[in-house]
């Protein structure tokens, strides 16, 4: 499931700005796609010119007949009826998302502790100490078995004392969800934590669920949220082609 919702705040109508000849979201689409890794790829947009472009490109995408406060909730409401185990959420805006990624999303629930997994995601780690202070790059922090303790904007843990050797993690934007969780987390209200850092894999931990995180690798990957990405992400494509 690909939510796609075109009044983006930071970057309005910034799905369907060209990227290397087509649009970001159908370039999102195509990649997902393309790694022949699930029954069915689907957009799940609030917009009439995001469903006719998926449609234009013989994909699949569903309307939401609500409105909605992040991808979750969309995607909760397209999957609410169909028979499925394990939903995986790739963000409308990250069109270099990697096969490998999404190997490593599913195989956690291959784990020997899959049983105790809610929702499965990405960390990858930080180099850059202006990204690990930038609001923008939302960080995690796991235990020793690689599950969430915590979600924040901002710098966790603080460097207190700069003489403890510290790696920092940023959170990406890729989830696998058992259908129950996802479903919970529909039904289930927004509390202090997620509203005050508008991110809503804190309702999850707020509410008990258990998330976790393998670490990616992946290079050059651009999550675009600003017009300055989108022209890094077409120096990227035009790179490759």
């Amino acid at each position: 499931m690909i939510p796609a919702r075109y009044a983006a705040t930071r970057f309005p109508g910034k799905l369907m700005q060209d990227l290397g000849g087509k649009s970001v979201i159908a370039r999102t689409f195509e990649s997902i796609k393309a790694t022949l890794l699930f029954d069915e790829v689907y957009v799940v947009t609030d917009s009439e010119i995001i469903f006719e472009e998926i449609k234009a490109q013989g994909g699949l995408a569903i309307m939401s007949k609500k409105n909605h406060e992040c991808g979750s909730d969309r995607i909760a409401e397209a999957i609410e009826f169909m028979d499925v185990d394990i939903v995986v959420n790739v963000q409308g805006d990250e069109p270099f998302t990697t096969k490998e990624d999404l190997e490593k999303v599913l195989k956690i629930f291959e784990g020997e502790d899959a049983s105790n997994v809610d929702l499965a995601t990405l960390m990858t780690k930080m180099t850059d100490w202006n990204e690990v202070n930038d609001p923008n790059f939302v960080k995690v922090v796991v235990d020793e078995n690689n599950y969430a303790l915590y979600f924040s904007r901002s710098p966790i843990p603080y460097p207190r004392d700069r003489n403890v050797p510290m790696e920092y993690y940023e959170h990406k934007g890729i989830y696998a969800f058992r259908k129950k969780a996802l479903m919970d987390f529909y039904h289930l209200p927004m509390r202090n934590l997620e509203a005050s850092e508008k991110i809503e894999c804190l309702r999850y931990l707020e509410y008990g669920k258990k998330i976790k995180l393998a670490i990616s690798t992946t290079k050059n990957a651009v999550e675009i949220d600003t017009p300055e990405d989108l022209l890094r992400a077409n120096k990227i494509i035009n790179k490759n082609n």
